[in-house]
């Protein structure tokens, strides 16, 4: 463990439960989209600017601490990784009104409801972040659900060409939305994997 002299500024934390917070009902709110076959584009929308407002707080904080709980580069990278994330959900939400889906598939329903899991997750694991006690659990669980919606997105890409019912717009609407669902689950991932290596770093 590492041991300083300097008081530590512990600010981060409680920023990084905010974000956790805004990924979760980001996510929550793109799942219940995709269940109810309507946008909820203009929470999203306030969500993002929310977290994009937090993002930036981190970044000042980092600039002005010179003794930070972690380690600077993981800090700016893990406050990155949580921004896309929302980001993602709401370019999701605005392809669902763009597009002016009425008919949601069942593949992407699942795959909604895989990001609200991976959300709640999120917000756990920042939760436990000081101390880094108690991650596996939800880390591992943001990885299955991963697995999951790969899986899900894999399948439905695969159904999709083999229509041949399908219109080409038709087509290139929903493979450009399954992208957009398993790109922002590969963001969860990658944020599962940036909270891992913090705590290695710090046990």
């Amino acid at each position: 463990m590492r041991l300083s002299l300097m008081p530590r500024e512990r600010r981060f934390y409680d920023l990084f439960k905010q974000q956790g917070r805004m990924v979760s009902e980001s996510l929550t709110e793109l799942s219940k989209s995709l269940l109810e076959g309507r946008s909820r584009h203009p929470r999203l929308r306030d969500l993002e600017h929310a977290c994009d407002e937090t993002t930036s707080q981190i970044y000042e904080l980092v600039n002005r601490t010179f003794v930070a709980p972690i380690e600077q580069e993981d800090i700016l990278l893990l406050a990155s990784r949580l921004d896309d994330i929302v980001d993602l959900a709401e370019e999701a939400a605005d392809k669902l009104e763009l597009y002016r889906i009425q008919q949601v598939t069942e593949p992407a329903r699942a795959a909604g409801e895989c990001l609200a899991g991976a959300g709640r997750e999120i917000e756990h694991a920042l939760e436990r972040l000081e101390g880094f006690e108690g991650l596996d659990e939800p880390l591992a669980e943001i990885s299955r659900l991963e697995e999951e919606v790969d899986r899900v997105t894999r399948d439905a890409l695969g159904q999709l060409f083999a229509d041949n019912g399908l219109s080409a717009p038709e087509l290139i609407k929903w493979k450009d939305l399954y992208d957009l669902l398993e790109n922002t689950m590969d963001a969860c991932d990658q944020v599962a994997h940036v909270l891992q290596t913090v705590a290695i770093k710090n046990a």
